[in-house]
């Protein structure tokens, strides 16, 4: 029905981000914080070119690869897949804003917060020239 902002299949799976809910929080200037993919932050930021995109990165592929199977939830080609898919993933983190190596929760937890607080301080042109 045309009502997803972004839509995506990963691993089979189909996610999507539904439009209303953050088109309300842009209108009340509430920030909106969405966990998607490389497709979706594409296409949110072809939509919204001031998005501000964050990349969660792991501290390794051996780090992922181990975390993957002590999840113990997929299968060998799923973790195999998955490894492979997120080895291409790494060569976009030049197209975000920020990254976060997720190596320990806590930090990566106030990287993020960092990230929040700076660009709610920065400034930005307002079309008459002065800062909004």
């Amino acid at each position: 029905a045309d009502r997803l902002l972004e839509w995506a299949e990963v691993y089979g799976n189909l996610y999507g981000t539904p439009e209303e809910p953050i088109e309300e929080n842009r209108a009340n200037g509430i920030d909106t914080l969405l966990a998607i993919e490389i497709q979706g932050a594409r296409n949110i930021r072809s939509r919204y070119p001031e998005a501000i995109t964050i990349f969660v990165q792991p501290p390794s592929l051996e780090v992922l690869e181990h975390r993957l199977r002590q999840r113990g939830e997929d299968s060998e080609e799923v973790i195999r897949k998955r490894l492979a898919l997120a080895r291409s993933e790494l060569e976009w983190r030049k197209e975000y804003d920020y990254t976060i190596v997720n190596d320990e929760l806590d930090r990566a937890a106030g990287d993020l917060k960092a990230i929040i607080t700076a660009e709610r301080c920065r400034i930005r042109p307002g079309s008459d020239g002065l800062s909004v």
